[in-house]
């Protein structure tokens, strides 16, 4: 019993576990995805008539998001950092413009999500009032920093998609030439399909900002389907990430 106790304990797949959950994006996308599956299932039981089951998911949900927004205090200065860089870069001016605005959106909603935690949590009171424009403004820029992202995505994936066309038409006389083309063309695919990733993500995500402002109206059961989707891939990107894989 002892034996297979051990097995388990320093078997390599906990050991990666725990890596990825030392890391504060790793904790955020494993809460993130507990927050939508009980998201999920507070609708599936209220919407069959089971309040109390429901309401002890809903609490759950609620609990969650706000030690989430704990984790990202400060993490507004990633996305301003970021903005600088963009700007810095060269590159194509619509990816560069897009990657921007991505930023920017993504500052701005970071750091009026920080205010809305010190509200939460009362350490700072707002109205009532005050409190829920400031809710639908962090949704309104979350919202905002998809659609950029988004639009980066395609943009991006063009380009990439035209210089693979380029390579692959080349022809080479010597074998070290077509070594190297067979080396960017890999490169190029893997960046593909990072960004293809990347985008399924964004194009399951915008949905939710999209109802918290109003302009679509999905449900909790939709969403939570949603955030459990791309909370689960998101986490998978930290997994590689913490084996030291792209």
């Amino acid at each position: 019993m002892a034996s297979i106790a051990s097995q388990l304990v320093l078997h390599p797949v906990t050991s990666q576990s725990l890596r990825v959950l030392n890391t504060s994006a790793g904790r955020d996308k494993l809460y993130r995805g507990l927050q939508y599956l009980a998201r999920f299932l507070a609708w599936l039981l209220l919407s069959r008539g089971y309040k109390i089951q429901a309401a002890r998911w809903d609490a759950l949900k609620s609990h969650l998001a706000l030690g989430r927004k704990l984790l990202r205090l400060g993490k507004f200065m990633e996305s301003a950092q970021a903005v600088l860089r963009a700007i810095a870069a060269p590159g194509e001016t619509g990816e560069r413009v897009t990657l921007i605005g991505r930023q920017v959106g993504y500052f701005a909603y970071l750091l009026l999500d920080n205010v809305a935690w010190a509200n939460n949590i009362k350490f700072y009171n707002l109205q009532p009032s005050t409190a829920q424009k400031l809710n639908k403004r962090v949704m309104q820029f979350w919202f905002t920093g998809i659609v950029f992202s988004i639009a980066n995505g395609l943009l991006k994936a063009g380009r990439l998609a035209n210089e693979v066309k380029k390579l692959q038409g080349q022809t080479w006389n010597e074998k070290s030439a077509e070594a190297e083309r067979d080396l960017k063309l890999h490169n190029l695919q893997l960046t593909r399909e990072s960004v293809r990733y990347q985008f399924v993500i964004d194009i399951l995500d915008v949905w939710i900002p999209a109802t918290a402002i109003g302009l679509v109206n999905l449900n909790d059961g939709v969403l939570g389907v949603f955030g459990i989707i791309t909370s689960v891939m998101a986490l998978r990107q930290q997994w590689f990430a913490a084996a030291g894989k792209k």
